[in-house]
């Protein structure tokens, strides 16, 4: 019985292992708006060498969407985005990436374009200097949060304005 119930906790403890293996490690970029709310966002790691990007197709850096947390109302793209949490998936492309944001953060669900929330192109520009791994950040200035996406030779800019209330 005690031989039997060690074995199960290893095998308990090696699947735990493993899910979190899979999962990897994320990464979070934070913008934090004047009045003390925040907007961030949690990524996993993605290098050039590890993670190909297909023109056109919703990305999942690291092979799990990003994912967008508010607690502010945001506008983007003309679209109102709630106080919430969204998955986030960018659309490279060769001159200009987009960005969708979608409504379901179910884990493990595939990308489904009917949950959008928005859909919108990014400001894209080509860097001479190509960025080895995924780099995400927020540029705050007032009310607006721009998400900085960094990848390859690709620097990609999505402003989002939080709402007053």
């Amino acid at each position: 019985m005690l031989r039997s119930l060690v074995v199960l906790f290893i095998l308990t403890a090696l699947v735990a292992v493993c899910a979190a293996q899979q999962s990897g490690p994320s990464s979070t970029a934070s913008c934090y708006l004047d009045d003390g709310r925040q907007v961030y966002i949690r990524y996993n790691p993605a290098t050039a060498k590890s993670d190909k990007v297909a023109n056109g197709k919703p990305w999942t850096p690291g092979g799990t969407p990003m994912t967008l947390f508010t607690e502010a109302q945001l506008s983007f793209a003309g679209a109102t985005i709630p106080v919430g949490a969204y998955s986030v998936y960018p659309i490279p492309a060769k001159d200009k990436w987009s960005l969708a944001i979608n409504k379901n953060v179910t884990p493990g669900s595939a990308y489904d374009e009917k949950q959008d929330l928005a859909r919108a192109p990014m400001e894209t520009d080509q860097v001479s200097q190509a960025a080895g791994s995924l780099e995400v950040a927020f540029a705050h200035v007032g009310d607006k949060c721009t998400l900085r996406i960094y990848f390859g030779k690709s620097a990609s800019f999505a402003p989002f304005i939080a709402s007053k209330n």
